[in-house]
This record gives C-alpha cells, sequence and structure tokens, in this order.
C-alpha cells in the first residue's frame, strides 16, 4: 500500500518563504538567494549535461576502444598507435580525448567517426591524427552537416619540474648579467660539462667559434681573409645581442668533456722567392673546433709579384695579389660552406691600370667582401679588408673576424684597411702589412712595395666563448 501527499506549496517555518513551489508547468525549489546542494555521495538524473563530461581516470585508454557520449578519456600511446571510434551522433553528444603523458608526438591517437559521419565538416567518415604532445581535444555532434566539432583543443605539456642548471669547467670563466656564466678559451683546452640541467633551467649553450685569420702576402699582396665566424644563441641565453650569423638553436650539451681546438694565426708571406723573383702568399688560419661546430681558417693573401696571386680559399676567402699588368682573383670564403656562412669571398686584385700605383685586394670578412684593388688606379678604399660579425656573448659589443688590407706601391692614395674585428692595415710602399689582433680571427695585411717588396702581416689567432645560463 502506497500513501500520497499532495501540496502546491512548502514553506520554512521560520519565515513562510517557499522551498518548493509549483506554479502552472514549472516547479521552483530553492527560494531566491538559496543554494540547493545535493548531499555527498547522491547522483541526479534527467538534468541534462552541461557542456562537460565525466572524466574517467580509472581506466587509462592503452588500446583501440569506443567512446561514450558525456565521457572524457586519458588515452595513453606509449605502447604504440591506437583508434578512439567516436559513438554514433545525436545533436549534444559530447566526447573528449587527453593525451595521458604527453606521448601522441611520438605514437599519434586516431579518432574515427561513426560510418559516414563528419569531423569538423571534413569528408564523410575520415579520421583524424592527433600528434601534437600533450594535445587535448572535446568533440561535440552538432549535425549531419559538420558533423562531430571540436570545440576545445589544447597541447598543454609542460611538466611540473623545477629548474637545474649546467655546471661546467674550462677556459677562463666569468659571470655575465648575474645569471650567466661565459668560459672563453685562447688556447686550446677542455670544456668539462659536470652536469646537465633541463629544460626549465638550462640543457643548451650558446656559442662563438671564431677561426684563425690568414696571413697577407709578400709584395702589394693581398690581405688575410678573416677565420671563420660562426656564431649560435640557445633561447636560453636570448637576453644578448647576436650578429646576422646567428644559428638560433645554441648547441645541447651532456656530460662529458668536450676538447676545444682554437686556430692559428696564418703567418704573413715573405720574399722574395729565389725561383720566381716574387715572394711567397700569405699563410691559411687553422681551424676553430668546439663539438659539431668547426669554423675553417682564413685564406692567405695571394702575392703580388710571385707566381701564386690568387687568394686562398676558407672561412672567409684572402685577396688577390697585384703583379705587374694583372691580378689575382680573391679567395672564395665560406669553405667549405655552412648556414648561415661563415665569412665571405676575397677582393679581386686587377694588376696596375695606369703609372706605377698597384695595390692588393682586400681579405674577406665575416659579414662583408673584401674590396677590390687599383680600380680606379690608387683611389683610397680599394683593397680594404671586409668587415667583421659583432655579438655580446661576453656582455660587451665586440667585433671580430675583419678581413686584412691589400699592400700598395705607389701613390696616390693608400694601402688597403684592414676590416672591423681585428683586420688589420696593409703595407704602403716601403712598410711590411699589420698583423692582425690576437684572439680575433681577423686577416693580416698585405705587404707594401718601393721595389723591394716587404713582408705581409699575420693573421690574428682565434677564440671560443661558450655561454649558458647558471642559476
Amino acid at each position: 500500500m502506497t500513501s500520497t501527499i499532495k501540496v502546491d506549496n512548502i514553506q520554512k517555518v521560520s519565515d513562510g518563504s517557499n522551498i518548493i513551489k509549483k506554479c502552472g508547468s514549472t516547479i521552483t525549489i530553492g527560494s531566491c538567494g538559496q543554494t540547493v546542494a545535493i548531499a555527498s555521495g547522491a547522483t541526479t538524473s534527467g538534468m541534462g549535461r552541461t557542456g562537460t563530461v565525466d572524466w574517467q581516470t580509472s581506466s587509462i585508454k592503452t588500446a583501440t576502444f569506443t567512446a561514450e557520449s558525456g565521457k572524457g578519456y586519458f588515452c595513453n600511446t606509449a605502447g604504440g598507435t591506437f583508434e578512439v571510434d567516436l559513438p554514433a551522433g545525436s545533436a549534444g553528444a559530447i566526447v573528449s580525448i587527453q593525451d595521458y603523458n604527453n606521448t601522441f608526438d611520438s605514437n599519434k591517437l586516431t579518432v574515427d567517426p561513426n560510418g559516414s559521419e563528419k569531423i569538423n565538416g571534413g569528408d564523410a567518415g575520415l579520421p583524424v591524427d592527433l600528434e601534437t604532445e600533450g594535445q587535448g581535444v572535446t568533440f561535440v555532434y552538432i549535425d549531419s552537416t559538420v558533423g562531430w566539432r571540436s570545440v576545445q583543443d589544447n597541447d598543454f605539456a609542460r611538466q611540473g619540474t623545477s629548474e637545474t642548471f649546467i655546471t661546467a669547467t674550462g677556459g677562463t670563466i666569468s659571470t655575465v648579467c648575474t645569471n650567466y656564466k661565459v668560459h672563453t678559451f685562447t688556447s686550446p683546452g677542455t670544456f668539462t660539462v659536470n652536469s646537465v640541467g633541463n629544460a626549465c633551467g638550462s640543457n643548451t649553450v650558446s656559442y662563438t667559434v671564431v677561426a684563425g685569420g690568414g696571413g697577407g702576402s709578400f709584395d702589394r699582396g693581398g690581405g688575410g681573409g678573416a677565420g671563420g665566424f660562426r656564431e649560435g644563441r640557445t633561447p636560453q641565453c636570448a637576453s644578448y645581442t647576436v650578429s646576422p650569423l646567428n644559428a638560433p638553436a645554441g648547441l645541447p650539451v651532456s656530460a662529458q668533456g668536450y676538447p676545444i681546438t682554437v686556430g692559428a694565426a696564418g703567418a704573413g708571406g715573405t720574399g722574395p722567392s729565389p725561383d720566381s723573383g716574387g715572394g711567397e702568399p700569405g699563410c691559411s688560419g687553422s681551424n676553430s673546433i668546439f663539438s659539431s661546430i668547426t669554423s675553417s681558417g682564413g685564406g692567405g693573401g695571394g702575392d703580388g709579384n710571385g707566381p701564386t696571386r690568387l687568394g686562398a680559399n676558407g672561412g672567409s676567402g684572402g685577396g688577390g695579389g697585384s703583379g705587374n699588368s694583372e691580378g689575382g682573383a680573391g679567395g672564395t670564403g665560406n669553405t667549405p660552406p655552412v648556414s648561415p656562412a661563415q665569412g665571405t669571398n676575397g677582393g679581386l686584385s686587377s694588376g696596375s691600370t695606369c703609372g706605377n700605383a698597384r695595390i692588393g685586394g682586400g681579405g674577406g670578412g665575416a659579414t662583408v667582401a673584401g674590396t677590390q684593388g687599383n680600380f680606379p688606379n690608387g683611389t683610397p678604399g680599394n683593397g680594404n679588408g671586409g668587415a667583421g660579425a659583432t655579438n655580446s656573448i661576453n656582455a660587451t659589443p665586440t667585433a671580430r673576424a675583419g678581413g686584412g688590407g691589400g699592400g700598395k706601391q705607389g701613390s696616390p692614395g693608400q694601402a688597403g684597411q684592414g676590416g672591423t674585428g681585428g683586420g688589420a692595415n696593409g703595407g704602403l710602399n716601403g712598410n711590411p702589412g699589420s698583423a692582425a689582433g690576437t684572439n680575433t680571427g681577423g686577416g693580416g695585411g698585405g705587404g707594401g712595395s718601393d721595389g723591394s717588396g716587404r713582408d705581409g702581416g699575420a693573421g690574428g689567432s682565434g677564440i671560443v666563448l661558450i655561454r649558458y645560463k647558471f642559476q
């Protein structure tokens, strides 16, 4: 036997306000401003969905399954790719999917609609692949025109990880900008990584690797080419300025020792050579090396009155030497080729065109090629070395890898001037070429001539700098 209680309203004793009130076909539960609470452990039905899903945290999916409307699934593809089959669509149906532990980029998850239904208005029955680390998508079924629509898409994959940093030894160590260390190698050594941090702290390094510059040549010779200039700035050290030659990724490191090679300077050319009456071309500089980064030595300058008037190839090319009636071509820079380019070409020397004035071509610099000598004859500015590259890896804007100026005989005008970044000036008439700055990678100046040739200047030795965040 059942009992029935029939009332229209239920009111509070204290003030007579309605707790449950019937008005026509509407039943109102709770009075204005009050909260209707469901007891702990109780469930409800018939109240409709609110655009959310019930996440199935107790059942992580690792293999193909059919989803149910109103549920969200964590999918773990660490063991391999698999498929989520969507249920038959009805207006308002909702399914959510989330990468369980950031593995969708390694093994994709395929979402397949039911039968000929669509996803985001695409072709009937075609699936979509989720291939982004940490990706999560919520699908709502709208109608047969669009099918399942993705209404929320995220790829949040950052982990709650504390910052850890690189610790290392080797070279001359300085602290810059409070949180960064710079290891400077002016001679061979070892960069030893004692421990590697993480992406939240530091696990990659910035670098500048400059090779030895080429020497200038004897007797109105070509200027030496600058040593190859290569740099990379990791986003973990993004606060300092870089040159146009920057490779933006930097270098990842592991806990090990990295031998550092600092390229020696190329010697200047001397003479005379007993078998030719001329002298010797400048010698090319030597390579500098850190990990996978090799910068090529600068090319030596071409001899002005001997058999080797061509500038040598290298990180930057040496300038061509100036003969009595003909000159030599400049050497080719960025040899062997890398990207971004590590240097430029040396300048051509076209020989004497009138009178007795001759000037060698300028050596190439890291960012600007060496200029041509003798065009027009004797005009100032010809035979200049190319400009180097400037960055602030050591917290001070510093130019390196400038080309050497060509040596000159006669007047009017001046000898070629060295490029910014350690490039040396060429010698005028009875003066030898100047030597490039130590640890700049600059090219040496070509030697002058007053009827007797003068020696070329030596290039500048290289340098390696490594920067990372340490706290």
